[in-house]
């Protein structure tokens, strides 16, 4: 049997744009998606701590220490500019993986900077 658990999360990052006329998905700082160990093109949940929005899109690269979290396409009606997200990627695991499990928890400051990775909550 396969349950799914959270893979990873990025806990608090500040949405930087905010694109309507872009063809799809959220482009985030590839700091974050490494730290993570979120892959391009991976499904994602957005959770707008702001507006209790939640939706589902996937990952694109975005530049390195950019800072960036571009939501886009038809996304960009849940999220703006300043909007704190918490992103999420699940995977499922059988019972032999969860003996090793441990997710990825990044926290980030104001500027979408890295300041902690974590395996679990404290």
């Amino acid at each position: 049997m396969h349950s799914t658990f959270l893979k990873a999360k990025l806990h608090r990052v500040t949405t930087t744009a905010s694109e309507l006329n872009y063809e799809g998905s959220c482009e985030i700082d590839g700091v974050l998606l490494d730290a993570a160990g979120i892959r391009t093109f991976e499904q994602i949940q957005i959770y707008n701590i702001d507006n209790g929005n939640r939706f589902t899109t996937y990952a694109i690269r975005g530049k390195e220490n950019s800072g960036v979290i571009s939501v886009n396409g038809a996304a960009a009606h849940k999220a703006s500019v300043g909007d704190l997200l918490i992103i999420a990627a699940y995977a499922s695991y059988d019972e032999h993986e969860l003996k090793n499990y441990a997710p990825s928890l990044c926290y980030v400051d104001e500027n979408n900077v890295l300041t902690k990775k974590s395996s679990s909550i404290s």
